[in-house]
């Protein structure tokens, strides 16, 4: 057998949160939470300096990453437009408070999709490690 999945040391289980988030509707229903709630929120407004006006192809690319992240079908590395998603951030300025708005906004996302507390936090702790790698100012 070989090795486990990246999601069972995200998880702790052989369920996936692509599948727990219900598929590839419950992952775009976060994403849409996310951008919601980063473009009309002021707790967020740094990060949502980051963006472009326009959220449709940043709200695209993100629930084509994560559907893949998250266990699911990895459309994002299918796409031509892919590229290493820690280049595709290098050219923005992100430090400690953009990473914290990020995190702090999907975890709000993902308490809305009620996955439950334990679970909603071993999730928030994976993405936590991957948001800090794309820290590039002080």
């Amino acid at each position: 057998m070989g090795p486990a999945p990246h999601y069972r040391r995200m998880v702790g289980q052989d369920v996936s949160p692509y599948q727990l988030l219900g598929g590839a509707d419950g992952v775009r229903t976060l994403v849409e939470r996310f951008y919601q709630r980063m473009d009309r929120d002021p707790r967020f407004a740094a990060l949502r300096k980051l963006h472009q006006q326009d959220l449709s192809e940043t709200s695209e690319l993100l629930f084509r990453f994560l559907s893949g992240w998250f266990g699911g079908p990895n459309l994002y590395f299918q796409g031509p437009e892919h590229r290493c998603v820690m280049s595709a951030h290098r050219n923005l300025a992100i430090g400690a408070q953009e990473v914290g708005q990020w995190l702090a906004c999907m975890n709000e996302a993902l308490r809305d999709a009620n996955l439950g507390n334990d679970m909603t936090d071993r999730i928030s702790t994976a993405l936590s490690s991957f948001a800090n790698r794309m820290r590039n100012k002080n």
